[in-house]
């Protein structure tokens, strides 16, 4: 046996042993949930919340997303209700950008092909 007890899966949690599996404290728990309509574990008739898996790997998503990949909070909350995975995400955030930054070329383009046009018209 080694020193490392396997840990036991359950199908719930309290807010204190989310708060160790996920490194997090208590009130960020609590905050996030006020953040992300995804994330309202349910409570026992003590008033306890009671965290299932599936709200720890929302926990965990959320994490990676605002410390890891910096995102803000409304980021992460869009990147979550749109159901895309983070790398397609950001891959779309991507060509967003490379389109606007396109757009943004192509009408200065505009701009100085005009002005050489009318240049031209008065000479």
């Amino acid at each position: 046996m080694g020193t490392n007890p396997k840990q036991i899966k359950k199908l719930y949690y309290s807010i204190g042993e989310v708060s160790k599996l996920t490194e997090l404290k208590p009130y960020v728990l609590r905050y996030w949930e006020t953040e992300f309509k995804q994330l309202a574990p349910p409570k026992n008739r003590a008033g306890n919340r009671t965290y299932r898996q599936k709200d720890i790997d929302t926990i965990k998503l959320i994490k990676d997303l605002l410390y890891k990949k910096k995102f803000t909070i409304k980021g992460a909350r869009i990147l979550i209700n749109s159901g895309d995975k983070v790398d397609e995400f950001e891959a779309k955030q991507t060509d967003t950008a490379v389109n606007e930054k396109s757009s943004e070329i192509l009408v200065k383009v505009k701009q100085e092909l005009e002005s050489i046009l009318e240049y031209l018209h008065k000479h």
